[in-house]
C-alpha cells in the first residue's frame, strides 16, 4: 500500500452494507480499506489500532452505536468520519452544524462520491484539534444529558384529535416505512416517526431493540424460544410473537437470559 493512499475502514452491522461501500471506493483511485468491522466494540479496537484516515461508520448498530465508538477513541485520533444512516432528521442536522457528512440509506453513487470528496478535503485543510473538537461538540448535542427527563406519554395525531399514548402502557413499537406502530392493548397508534428515534425517547431500563424493525416493552415478555441461526422467538403476555434476531442476541440479558 502506497503512503499516499487514503486509508479507510468500514463499519456496520450488515456484510451487505461494508460490501455496497466496499465496490464504491473500488472503483477510486488512491484509495486503500484497511479493515472492517461488524459491531461497535469491534469498531473501537480495530481504529485504535490501525488509526485510519477515514472511517464509514454505520449510526444504528445493536449494543455500541456509532456514536458510542466515537465517544471510546482517543480524542487526539479520532479519523475523519463519514456517518452511515437510514433515518434520524435530527441526526442529519447535527451532523451538518458540525461539519460532519452522512450518507442517508439508500444512496448512490453520486452522493456517495461527493461525501468521499469532502472527506477528502478535510484531511487537507483541517487540524486533527480542530476536528476532534467538532465531533465532540456533536456528541454534546446527539446524547442526552444524565438529567434529561424523558417524556411520560406521547402525542398521536389521529383523524383529527391528539390521543396521549402513555409510554408504560406501550406493549412493542414496530417500524412501517417512515412510521413507527405504537402497540398498546387491542389498538394501534401510527405515528411519523423514525425507529431510531423512538428508541431515544422510551426508557432503555425497560424498552429493548430486538431487532432492526422492533423494540418490546421487557416487562411484556412471557417467554423466549430458541428458533434456527441464533434468533428467538418472543412471546409477549397478550400473545403476540415478535422475532429476537441474531444481529441483536447481545439483547438477551436484558430480557432476563444469562
Amino acid at each position: 500500500m502506497k503512503s499516499s493512499e487514503l486509508r479507510v475502514v468500514l463499519v456496520d452491522d450488515e456484510p451487505l452494507g461494508r460490501e455496497r461501500i466496499r465496490s464504491l471506493l473500488a472503483r477510486e483511485t488512491g484509495v486503500a480499506v484497511i479493515g472492517e468491522a461488524s459491531s461497535g466494540d469491534e469498531a473501537v479496537d480495530l481504529i485504535s489500532q490501525v488509526r485510519p484516515d477515514l472511517v464509514f461508520l454505520d449510526v444504528q448498530m445493536p449494543g455500541l452505536t456509532g456514536f458510542g465508538v466515537l465517544e471510546r477513541l482517543d480524542p487526539s485520533h479520532i479519523p475523519v468520519v463519514i456517518f452511515v444512516t437510514a433515518h434520524d432528521q435530527f441526526a442529519l442536522k447535527a451532523f451538518e452544524v458540525h461539519a460532519v457528512d452522512y450518507l442517508l440509506k439508500p444512496f448512490d453513487r453520486d452522493r456517495f462520491k461527493l461525501a468521499l470528496q469532502r472527506a477528502m478535503d478535510r484531511l487537507k485543510s483541517t487540524q486533527p484539534d480542530d476536528l476532534s473538537a467538532r465531533l465532540t461538540a456533536m456528541l454534546a448535542q446527539m446524547q442526552p444529558g444524565p438529567t434529561a427527563k424523558l417524556p411520560d406519554r406521547i402525542s398521536v395525531k389521529s383523524s383529527g384529535r391528539v390521543v396521549f399514548v402513555n409510554v408504560v402502557d406501550i406493549d412493542w413499537v414496530g417500524s412501517a416505512d417512515n412510521y413507527v406502530e405504537l402497540h398498546v392493548g387491542e389498538h394501534t397508534h401510527l405515528l411519523r416517526e423514525t425507529l431510531a428515534a423512538m428508541e431515544q425517547r422510551l426508557p432503555a431500563d425497560r424498552f429493548v431493540r430486538i431487532s432492526r424493525t422492533t423494540i418490546v416493552h421487557a416487562d411484556r415478555v412471557r417467554e423466549l424460544q430458541p428458533l434456527f441461526h441464533g434468533e428467538y422467538a418472543v412471546t409477549l403476555k397478550n400473545g403476540t410473537r415478535l422475532t429476537l434476531s441474531r444481529s441483536h442476541r447481545d439483547q438477551l440479558a436484558r430480557l432476563g437470559v444469562r
